[in-house]
């Protein structure tokens, strides 16, 4: 299996105050024991590392760099991607709709991707599935 892996699911995995916190490590282990090849993309990284930081503070980013990064690889964003991305932003019209987010629905695209481990319902949308699987 290949997953992409999003902020909401990082996040949800390394809190453990985080009420989702259960399900998203129940998730991540099984992706892991799957053998999935986990993708993501600079992009993510960045928002991950600044909600790491402000919500649990340094030390879960050092977790987050040493235990997680390196189980994950990792597409940087071109020139082409962001731009399509923020294309794709502005013609949603959506309010709360990240940039972020549309970098991450382009790149599963091109990298052919389906699945995603998150928390974020705007992937469903866009008809990735969503791992863990929500209720409705």
């Amino acid at each position: 299996m290949n997953a992409f892996v999003d902020t909401s699911g990082i996040y949800a995995a390394m809190d453990a105050a985080d009420e989702r916190h259960a399900a998203a490590r129940r998730a991540w282990v099984d992706l892991l024991q799957g053998g999935a090849n986990l993708h993501t993309t600079n992009y993510i990284l960045i928002e991950t590392v600044a909600l790491l930081q402000s919500r649990i503070g340094m030390d879960s980013v050092r977790a987050f760099t040493t235990d997680i990064l390196p189980l994950v690889n990792v597409h940087w964003v071109d020139e082409a991607l962001h731009l399509s991305a923020y294309q794709a932003l502005l013609l949603s019209g959506r309010r709360r709709l990240s940039l972020v987010d549309c970098v991450s629905f382009e790149a599963m695209r091109r990298l052919h991707l389906t699945d995603v481990f998150c928390f974020d319902m705007h992937f469903a949308e866009q008809g990735f599935r969503v791992l863990p699987e929500q209720k409705s």
